[in-house]
């Protein structure tokens, strides 16, 4: 199983990014799919899921009415889009997946089996 990040970068406060998910070795279909980030010194959260339909998606308080997740099942990825980035939004973000859990509010990392290796995002003021 691989899921590779990209799209993360540096912005200014107030700017966009995308972050894309690519996966290979898994039933795509099957996964739900989240993206979490760490900041340094900080413990990994939750940002937001999405169901493995796409039909249901979930957000962290802190990022609901800026972040966006998506899914295309035919291209095996998942998508974040980030606006209105904010210095505090800066971290390494991750998408995991897993068949077992389900897309609620709160998205425990603990819960997911597969992880990617993580993309930097900087928000600066």
């Amino acid at each position: 199983v691989q899921l590779v990040e990209s799209g993360g970068g540096f912005v200014h406060t107030g700017g966009s990014l995308t972050l894309s998910c690519a996966t290979s070795g898994l039933i795509f279909s099957r996964n739900v799919m989240g993206w979490f980030r760490q900041a340094p010194g900080k413990e990994r959260e939750g940002v937001s899921c999405i169901s493995s339909s796409g039909g249901s998606t979930n957000y962290a308080d802190s990022v609901k009415g800026r972040f966006t997740i998506s899914r295309d099942n035919a291209k095996n990825t998942v998508y974040l889009q980030m606006n209105s980035l904010k210095p505090e939004d800066t971290a390494v973000y991750y998408c995991a997946a897993d068949q077992m859990v389900p897309c609620l509010g709160y998205s425990d990392p603990d819960d997911f089996g597969s992880w990617g290796q993580g993309t930097q995002v900087t928000v600066s003021s």
